[in-house]
C-alpha cells in the first residue's frame, strides 16, 4: 500500500511516465491495429535505435528532447524506406518491413557499440533503449513525454472522424474528397512519436506490444471504435500503473517487461472471456447451434415417421422406438437420447421404454 500513497517522488515519476506512455501508445496503436499495420510499428521501434545513437553523438548528452528528435527522424526515414521499396520494386510489404527492421536495427547496434567504446562518460545507460528501463525516468523525461502524449491525444481528438474513415475505407474517404495521403502522413507521424516516447519504458524490442496489444485486447469487447479506443487507453494506463507497482514491490523486476506481461494477460483474458467475440462465447454459440440442430432433426424424424404409413387419426398417437428413429436419420452416439430428454422437458415429446411420440405442442 506504500506504493499507492505516491509519497516517493521516484514512484510518482515512474508511474506517471508509464501511464502516459501506455495511454498515448494505446490510443495511437488502435488506428495502427485497425489499418492492419502492426508489423510497421515493430519495424519503426527497431529502426529508431540508430536515430537515438546519432542524436547522442551529435549533442553529446542524453537530453530526452534531443533523443526524441533523433528517434522521430529515424522512424520517418524507416517509413519512407518501406514505402519506397514497396512502391518502386516488386518487394511485398512484409519483405520491406523485414529488410528495414534488420538493417536499421543492425546499424543501431553498431552505433551503440561504437559509443560504448568511445570512453564518453555520458553514454552510461544509453543501452537501456534496447530493453527499456522505466525506473530511470526523471522529472524532465516525464515532462517531455507528457507533452508528447498531450499532443498525440489532441491530434487524435481533432481528426478522429477522418482517422476512422481512413482506417476502415480509404477508397471511400478519397472519393468524398478527404486528403487521404495527408491524413496517412499525420497518422504515421503520431505513430512514430508514440513509438519514440515509449522506448524509454519498454525498449525497442517490446515497443510493438505496447502499441498493439491494448488495441487487440479492446477489440474483443466491442464493435464501436470510440469504445475500443477508450478501452485500449484504459488498458494501457492500468498496465503502466500495475507494471510500476510490480517493479516497486519486487525491485529485481523491471517495469517495462512487466507492463507488456500485464497487457498480454489482459489480451489472453479478452481472447477467452469476451462476451461476444471471445473463445468461450463462440464455444457456447456453437453448442447452442448444435442443440438447436439436434432438436429440429429429432422433430423432423418424428414427423417423417408419422407421415409414413399411418392414418390421419394415428399420426400423433404412434410411438416410435429409438431403433426406428435411428434407422431414418443417423445421430451421434448418445445424442438422440440426450435430445429426447431435452424435448420431454420442453413438453414436445412423451414416452419412455416402449417408445416416444409427439405431444400436441410437438
Amino acid at each position: 500500500m506504500d506504493f499507492f500513497t505516491f509519497s516517493d517522488p521516484n514512484v510518482r515519476m515512474v508511474t506517471l511516465g508509464a501511464m502516459l506512455l501506455g495511454l498515448s501508445a494505446a490510443t495511437v496503436g488502435s488506428f495502427t491495429f485497425l489499418r492492419k499495420r502492426a508489423l510497421v510499428g515493430d519495424a519503426i521501434a527497431h529502426a529508431i535505435l540508430p536515430g537515438v545513437c546519432l542524436a547522442f553523438i551529435w549533442t553529446g548528452e542524453k537530453h530526452p528532447a534531443g533523443l526524441l528528435l533523433g528517434a522521430v527522424v529515424a522512424g520517418w526515414v524507416s517509413l519512407l524506406a518501406m514505402d519506397f521499396m514497396t512502391n518502386h520494386s516488386k518487394l511485398k510489404t512484409d519483405t520491406a518491413i523485414g529488410a528495414v527492421l534488420s538493417v536499421f536495427f543492425g546499424l543501431g547496434i553498431l552505433l551503440l557499440t561504437a559509443i560504448q567504446h568511445s570512453g564518453s562518460g555520458n553514454q552510461s545507460g544509453l543501452d537501456q533503449f534496447l530493453f527499456g528501463k522505466a525506473a530511470s525516468m526523471t522529472a524532465r523525461d516525464v515532462w517531455v513525454f507528457g507533452g508528447v502524449a498531450l499532443v498525440l491525444l489532441l491530434v487524435v481528438l481533432a481528426f478522429f472522424k477522418e482517422f476512422k474513415l481512413v482506417a476502415f475505407d480509404p477508397d471511400f474517404a478519397r472519393t468524398i474528397g478527404l486528403p487521404v495521403r495527408r491524413l496517412e502522413f499525420v497518422l504515421a507521424t503520431i505513430t512514430v512519436l508514440s513509438v519514440a516516447t515509449g522506448i524509454q519504458a519498454v525498449g525497442v524490442v517490446l515497443m510493438a506490444a505496447l502499441l498493439i496489444t491494448p488495441a487487440a485486447a479492446a477489440r474483443f469487447w466491442t464493435d464501436n471504435i470510440v469504445k475500443m479506443v477508450a478501452l485500449a487507453a484504459v488498458f494501457g494506463m492500468l498496465a503502466g500503473l500495475f507494471g510500476a507497482w510490480v517493479s516497486y514491490t519486487a525491485p529485481a523486476m523491471p517495469t517495462g517487461p512487466w507492463i507488456v506481461m500485464l497487457l498480454s494477460v489482459v489480451a489472453v483474458f479478452s481472447l477467452v472471456a469476451a462476451p461476444e467475440r471471445g473463445i468461450w462465447a463462440r464455444v457456447r454459440l456453437q453448442q447452442a447451434n448444435a442443440r438447436k440442430m439436434l432438436r429440429e432433426n429429432i422433430l423432423k424424424a418424428f414427423f417423417q415417421l408419422a407421415m409414413a404409413g399411418q392414418s390421419v387419426e394415428d399420426k400423433r398417437s404412434a410411438y416410435f422406438t429409438l431403433e426406428k428413429i435411428k434407422a431414418l436419420r443417423p445421430f451421434q452416439a448418445g445424442a438422440l437420447e440426450q435430445g429426447l430428454r431435452r424435448l420431454k422437458r420442453e413438453g414436445l415429446v412423451e414416452g419412455g421404454r416402449r417408445g416416444y411420440r409427439l405431444t400436441v405442442s410437438g
